[in-house]
């Protein structure tokens, strides 16, 4: 690690040379940082933790940190001593909805051990089994038995062993340094990403605009998701992403129509899956001043039981899911609190004090009259106690902890809840090293478009450990430990540090908006038009809205009234071309016919009707849905930014990479690793 200034015309900029920066500090981000420095040791590198640096916006934040469920999973291959698995069968299973690369998904199995019993070793308090076994369970779109959990917290307890062992290995990180831009030399197949420029917050004042540059030689890229996108959410407060200067530097992405919506509590931000819904808690409605107490799911179900049944199947079957809906499935719970809350204004709310309430003439709620699944679930848990909150306390009290850590006793008050954003399936495109359309670059977590259309629960924090480990292993075998010459900043970065110099400074000034008006914009767009219900017309407008919105933000129309304001209207202007990009892809798969598929709906006048208590508010008929369109399950729809585009973005179909069916001798397969082949095929 060098440390030298850079000298604009009116600016001294600290400058940080480095062979890798590492943007996120959540559980994939430290895990790369981790795993370069124990790659680096084990090549002979010299000093290898200071050849990597951690710059984060804000180490508390992020969706590792501060998000999760009931018993939140982590997807793995399976380690139960009865039942076989493979990583085959693991990458099918990822692949099954379509949308989704062989080659990364069979690595994600195949890695999913290693990055599994790193944690262990880290301490993330995984339960395991008198004979070693770790205990495994059932989660969304999962065959066999592989999701496991260390609880509420498995995120964090990830993110905070990651980061104890970072700062053992004596890896820097840099907090408060928020993204401004990224600086590119090259173009086409030539570009290449030199320099990460953040503010300093902690040294930026009303008169005085602080930067720091990290200059690199290769950059990986763990910020996240886009949560602040959406009105209706369950990210973390503060989860930007740092999608708008990827686009700009030249990143292309993929499946940007997929994202994960589904049911959680809005005071504190958590997902409301598993256990929550299993113990069968009342679920009801009440006027915006909490008055007017209505039974409003006894509109949508024929009895008691169905109802019930169908509450506990939200447990497992927790994100919304478009084939779930017709048939009295489970997903029709998600519809009619989107009916409750959205069309008609009502506020709803979970109550583990009592069980769920029938219509009049009903039969009362009974455990032993539920559906065998869920009925033989509960009893083979215990789980027959009187209320919900007893059944709660018995199967995992950690659950009831959780939010009395943060002010809301499950003992005494209901839990308001709403159908929310909750995690992007999509992301930017990578090979199978998890590295972009811009060489030396990798993304990994959240922002790596791996998933598909439908992606198991849990694997997401999988794929960020393995996505971690194969970056780090690629950058340190391939790309080595050198750093960039300093001696060479003043050809390669110093015009391109001036140029963003002078833009940041002519963005301080008198703009016609601020930034709670625009991002407020921006909201409203995507909860309409880019969430779990779609419709072609209004994404049409929408993206219409959105692209002139991020040219008018970028013209001056949001200026900052002092640099201390800067980074949040930078931040605003980066929002604004995510949230066009993501309308861009689901026009440009409306224009492809999509129909409804993964955790979204599309409607039509001339589909299947949904049910009929479940009425469109623009038009007072009942929601009629177009069924998924299963060619495009060989489809994956890439996006690249395009300034100069009527809409920002030009798109292409690739067709998905399949899963690898490579047999190879132990002794070629010796001298191919020995001789570096691995990183050429």
């Amino acid at each position: 690690m060098r440390q030298t200034t850079l000298k604009t015309a009116d600016q001294q900029i600290p400058v940080t040379c480095v062979n890798t920066v590492v943007l996120g500090a959540g559980a994939a981000g430290m895990a790369a940082a981790v795993q370069l420095v124990r790659n680096w040791r084990a090549l002979g590198v010299e000093l290898a933790a200071e050849k990597v640096v951690v710059v984060t916006g804000g180490l508390p934040l992020g969706a590792s940190r501060m998000s999760g469920s009931d018993k939140q999973t982590y997807y793995k291959m399976g380690t139960s001593p009865r039942v076989g698995d493979t990583a085959r069968e693991f990458a099918e299973t990822l692949t099954a909805g379509g949308a989704c690369h062989g080659d990364t998904a069979l690595v994600e199995g195949v890695c999913s051990l290693r990055g599994f019993f790193n944690l262990v070793e880290l301490g993330v308090p995984f339960p395991h089994g008198p004979y070693g076994a770790f205990s495994g369970y059932k989660t969304d779109h999962d065959p066999l038995q592989r999701g496991t959990s260390a609880g509420p917290k498995t995120s964090r307890f990830m993110s905070h062993r990651l980061q104890d062992e970072a700062e053992r290995l004596g890896i820097r990180i840099v907090d408060q340094h928020p993204l401004a831009k990224l600086l590119t030399v090259g173009e086409g197949p030539q570009r290449r990403i030199m320099a990460a420029a953040c503010f300093d917050l902690a040294a930026t004042a009303d008169d005085e605009l602080a930067l720091s540059l990290f200059v690199a030689e290769n950059f990986i890229l763990a910020a996240g998701g886009p949560g602040e996108l959406y009105a209706t959410t369950v990210y973390p407060r503060g989860q930007w992403g740092i999608h708008g200067p990827a686009f700009e530097a030249g990143l292309e992405a993929c499946n940007l129509t997929e994202s994960q919506y589904g049911l959680a509590s809005i005071k504190h931000r958590w997902n409301v899956s598993g256990t929550y819904m299993q113990v069968v808690p009342r679920i009801f409605s009440t006027d915006a001043d909490g008055g007017d107490q209505r039974e409003f799911l006894t509109e949508y179900f024929p009895d008691t039981a169905t109802m019930a049944t169908d509450i506990f199947l939200k447990g497992y079957q927790w994100p919304f899911d478009a084939q779930r809906v017709t048939g009295y499935q489970s997903s029709l719970v998600d519809m009619a609190v989107h009916q409750e809350t959205v069309v008609r204004g009502r506020r709803v709310w979970m109550d583990f004090l009592e069980n769920p309430v029938g219509a009049d003439g009903w039969e009362p709620f009974r455990i032993d009259h539920l559906g065998a699944e869920a009925r033989e679930y509960l009893h083979r848990a215990g789980a027959l106690q009187e209320t919900p909150i007893e059944r709660l306390a018995h199967m995992n009290p950690p659950a009831i902890d959780l939010y009395a850590e943060n002010g809301i006793d499950l003992h005494a008050e209901p839990l308001e809840i709403a159908v929310c954003a909750q995690h992007m399936n999509g992301g930017f495109a990578v090979d199978k090293w998890w590295q972009s359309s811009v060489p030396h670059t990798f993304v990994i977590g959240e922002m790596a478009g791996t998933h598909g259309v439908k992606r198991p629960g849990g694997s997401a924090l999988n794929a960020g450990q393995v996505g971690a480990m194969r970056a780090a292993e690629y950058i340190a075998a391939v790309y080595g430990a050198d750093e960039p010459p300093i001696d060479d900043l003043d050809g390669t970065i110093v015009p391109a540090a001036e140029q963003m110099v002078e833009r940041l400074k002519w963005l301080i000034g008198d703009g016609e908006t601020t930034c709670d008006e625009a991002m407020d914009e921006i909201r409203k767009r995507m909860t309409r038009c880019g969430a779990h219900l779609r419709s072609a017309a209004p994404a049409a407008e929408a993206l219409k809205a959105a692209a002139e919105q991020y040219r008018k933000l970028r013209e001056g129309a949001l200026k900052a009234s002092s640099p201390a304001d800067l980074p949040a209207v930078v931040r605003t202007i980066q929002q604004a071309l995510t949230h066009a990009a993501m309308l861009r892809a689901i026009c440009a798969m409306f224009d492809r016919d999509v129909g409804s598929r993964g955790s979204h709906c599309i409607l039509d006048a001339d589909g299947e009707r949904m049910h009929p208590g479940l009425l469109d508010p623009e038009t007072g008929d009942p929601y009629r849905f177009k069924p998924e369109n299963e060619k495009l399950k060989g489809h994956i729809l890439t996006v690249a930014y395009n300034q100069d585009a009527e809409h920002l973005f030009d798109v292409r179909d690739d067709a998905p990479r399949p899963i690898p069916d490579r047999d190879i001798a132990f002794e070629p397969a010796w001298a191919e690793f020995r001789e570096g082949g691995i990183y050429r095929i």
